[in-house]
């Protein structure tokens, strides 16, 4: 069963980066597509950045376009979230997640596994 693994959050000052970890596993091809996704505390889970599989294409919530860059390792199954100029209301728990297939969507209904998520606060 496919399963996901983040890390790499963390306290960071306004300003600040942060790079964001998703490791897959329990899938032996590529052929699927990730998500990241941000519950502040007291809010919904939003989408906020995916990627799709094959010919990788990305997309990009308003609030994080130009900050954060999604990429990913199709050797090493890992996908990473990249993210600059943190600010406060960046704070929250950021989650990965898998849906089989080429595309990708910022949707949460379209994935079907996630990962237990990492915590992310920007702070001084």
């Amino acid at each position: 069963q496919l399963q996901l693994v983040e890390s790499g959050g963390g306290l960071v000052q306004p300003g600040g980066s942060l790079r964001l970890s998703c490791a897959v596993s329990g899938i032996t091809s590529n052929y699927y597509a990730i998500g990241w996704f941000r519950q502040a505390p007291g809010k919904e889970r939003d989408g906020i950045s995916c990627i799709s599989s094959g010919r990788v294409s990305t997309r990009y919530a308003d609030s994080v376009k130009g900050r954060f860059t999604i990429s990913r390792d199709s050797a090493k199954r890992t996908v990473y979230l990249q993210m600059n100029s943190l600010n406060p209301e960046d704070t929250g728990v950021y989650y990965c997640a898998a849906r089989t297939g080429s595309s990708c969507y910022l949707s949460r209904s379209e994935y079907g596994y996630w990962g237990q998520g990492t915590q992310v606060t920007v702070s001084s």
